[in-house]
């Protein structure tokens, strides 16, 4: 296709925005290491304008705070990369949109910032909608920035993928 991403990327975000068209599914994002990278690859797709209805792009703990209203205790015990957040996010997503349903990502792209406990590599997803929030918990590797953040986004496209599908 051309396009800032790959052609198996923007085919999956296709036949994404045309099901969950259908479906008539709102989504909206919620990202941190991504930094707005999956809201970038739906709203490449034409059509798109009628499926999704923002991305919040919440790269620091204040900016999760303000735009999602991921508690300051969350971040406090358990650190921004961390499942609760994620569903936090996922969730604050919804509440701060007309989305049906979000997805959010936050994890350690690096190349620094990881620790023994939180390796570069480490991503946390949440998927919020009707049927609740599902999380999970992704170990990549150090892929390099680039690759963690793609190997990101090809993920929470999966997420999504699932979520409209059960819609």
């Amino acid at each position: 296709m051309g396009g800032f991403f790959p052609d198996d990327l923007e085919a999956r975000a296709t036949l994404l925005i045309r099901r969950a068209s259908a479906a008539g599914v709102i989504i909206s994002t919620a990202e941190s290491c991504t930094g707005g990278l999956v809201a970038a690859l739906l709203t490449e797709i034409p059509g798109s304008s009628a499926v999704v209805d923002r991305g919040f792009v919440t790269y620091s703990n204040e900016a999760k705070q303000q735009m999602l209203g991921v508690g300051s205790e969350l971040l406090d015990r358990f650190g921004a990369v961390s499942d609760p957040v994620a569903r936090a996010m996922a969730a604050g997503a919804l509440t701060h949109s007309r989305a049906t349903i979000s997805v959010a990502i936050t994890g350690i792209a690096g190349p620094g910032g990881g620790s023994e406990e939180k390796p570069v590599g480490l991503v946390h997803f949440a998927c919020a909608s009707p049927q609740g929030v599902k999380a999970v918990e992704k170990r990549f590797g150090d892929l390099g920035r680039r690759g963690i953040r793609e190997a990101s986004v090809a993920f929470a496209l999966t997420l999504l993928e699932e979520a409209v599908a059960s819609a």
